[in-house]
C-alpha cells in the first residue's frame, strides 16, 4: 500500500504548502532554528552517551 509513498512531486507539494503558509521571509529563520535545535539535541545525546560509558567504567 505504501510501497511508493514518497514521490518527488509529494515533496514539491509540501514545499509549496509550507511556502504559502509561512511565507518566504520566515522559512530561512525556521530552518536556522531547526538546525540549532538538531545540533543541541545531538550534543545532549552525545553527552548522555559519554556519561553512561563513564559510569560503566567506574
Amino acid at each position: 500500500m505504501l510501497r511508493n509513498g514518497l514521490e518527488p512531486w509529494h515533496l514539491i507539494i509540501v514545499l509549496v504548502v509550507c511556502l504559502m503558509l509561512f511565507g518566504s521571509k520566515k522559512l530561512p529563520d525556521m530552518a536556522r532554528s531547526l538546525g540549532k535545535s538538531a545540533r543541541i539535541l545531538k550534543s545532549e545525546a552525545r553527552a548522555m552517551r559519554s556519561e553512561n560509558t563513564g559510569q560503566d567504567a567506574a
